[in-house]
């Protein structure tokens, strides 16, 4: 009830009466009366005039399972969702869930990660109340090896969502980076439990700074935030719940298809890796090459020196200009 009460007071312009909230929830003024007392309690301005009703008036910047789900507009992503104060890493807990048997779209956030987790074992930095740290439990009923191109899908509706809500035109970096000028601003982490062809469920762990204004001296030089990036903050629990509108219809459409082709243009627009020299960390030798975007199947077209094109499914990939690669 709480929530959805919430989205109510935020979606109306002017004052809710306590009457029309009693009728929609079919419950007493008096429990009205306790959920207003509780959202007050959280911080919530909540202005109550006899005779008229409730006006909301200003939200802390609280990220609170009832203040996601009060901005949602999916239909069934992130609708079940868990906040925790602190987490060793949202992927583990999101994995702990899934093996108890946890929904499909169950969203898991945190104000703070003490292990944070990136690609190749790397640490992922979570300072408490400025950064979003979010996991995504999904149970996709798709070939085990396609199950990578979801983390492509859950760039492309980062970037979307922060276009949406700091204005700011972020690019891709493949496969799972997010950047502003030649700094990183998200990185996104997917693990999945499977059979040889049968996915139990994945996880895509992703990682924002938002209101961050320092950061440690190593990371200095190729990190940034969104409130760096545009000199404002933002409510962290809106960009989240705004990611996960934009998410649902992206992921729906690959599910059709298990692949990117209604979606690899749209990509290739915001990839940062596009028409510039790329280094190739691969098992048989490092080498260079161009990079031509993504094809349909969310691999890296890389033209070599001598003119063949590499398609790169998986591995490290530095881009010239992009954190200290010169």
């Amino acid at each position: 009830m709480k929530a959805e009460l919430l989205k109510i007071l935020r979606d109306t312009d002017g004052y809710v009466s306590g009457q029309q909230l009693c009728r929609h929830f079919n419950v007493s003024r008096t429990s009205v009366w306790k959920t207003i007392c509780q959202l007050r309690e959280e911080g919530y301005l909540i202005e109550a005039v006899q005779n008229r009703g409730y006006r909301l008036q200003e939200s802390p910047e609280l990220m609170s399972g009832a203040e996601v789900r009060s901005r949602l507009h999916t239909r069934w992503m992130g609708r079940e969702c868990i906040c925790l104060e602190t987490v060793d890493s949202t992927n583990t807990y999101a994995r702990r869930l899934a093996e108890e048997g946890a929904a499909d779209g169950t969203l898991v956030l945190a104000e703070e990660q003490t292990g944070g987790k990136g690609r190749r074992g790397r640490n992922w930095s979570s300072p408490r109340g400025e950064q979003i740290a979010m996991t995504l439990l999904l149970r996709p009923k798709i070939r085990p090896e396609h199950a990578s191109r979801m983390t492509l899908l859950m760039a492309l509706a980062a970037a979307r969502g922060i276009r949406r809500i700091c204005g700011l035109e972020s690019k891709i970096k493949w496969p799972n980076d997010l950047v502003s000028g030649d700094k990183k601003i998200c990185g996104i982490l997917t693990e999945m439990n499977t059979e040889v062809d049968y996915i139990h469920y994945v996880v895509i762990g992703t990682g924002i700074n938002v209101n961050q204004t320092e950061f440690p001296e190593e990371l200095r030089e190729t990190a940034s935030s969104l409130r760096l990036e545009t000199g404002r903050s933002y409510s962290r629990a809106e960009l989240a719940a705004c990611i996960m509108d934009e998410l649902e219809p992206v992921y729906e459409t690959f599910l059709k298809t298990e692949d990117l082709r209604d979606l690899y243009q749209e990509y290739n627009e915001l990839c940062v890796n596009c028409g510039r020299q790329v280094r190739v960390l691969h098992p048989k030798g490092a080498y260079t090459g161009t990079a031509e975007g993504i094809n349909q199947n969310g691999e890296l077209l890389v033209r070599r020196e001598d003119g063949t094109v590499e398609q790169v499914y998986a591995g490290e990939v530095s881009v010239r200009g992009l954190y200290g690669y010169t």
